[in-house]
């Protein structure tokens, strides 16, 4: 059984910052891309960013130069660092794995932990 475990998530306020945390149970995913969506009340989940295991990244348009993704790839680990965060991020992020794309979602999710950026 796979398991995610998500952390990291809360409220901020408006340019502040955040890092969210998630580790996969299963070291089968040492292969996969990970990454993280969001999904916002009314919205269709969307990619936020997602990076292979040799490091290659994808970042969407609305993150880009805010966000850095990382990984640890001994820990099945990814870490989501987000700054100069917005009111319009707030949303439900949720950890992915079990993709070979980057631009596609793997078959795993995490129970998803909730970003709130407000005043």
């Amino acid at each position: 059984q796979v398991q995610l475990v998500e952390s990291g998530g809360g409220l901020v306020q408006p340019g502040g910052s955040l890092r969210l945390s998630c580790t996969a149970s299963n070291r089968i995913f040492s292969w996969s891309v990970m990454g993280w969506y969001r999904q916002a009340p009314g919205k269709q989940r969307e990619l936020v960013a997602t990076i292979t295991s040799d490091g290659r990244t994808n970042y969407a348009d609305f993150v880009k130069g805010r966000a850095t993704i990382s990984r640890d790839n001994a820990k099945n680990t990814v870490f989501l660092q987000m700054n100069s965060l917005k009111p319009e991020d707030t949303a439900v992020y949720y950890c992915n794995v079990g993709s070979a794309s980057l631009v596609t979602a793997g078959g795993y999710w995490g129970q998803g932990t909730q970003v709130t950026v407000s005043s």
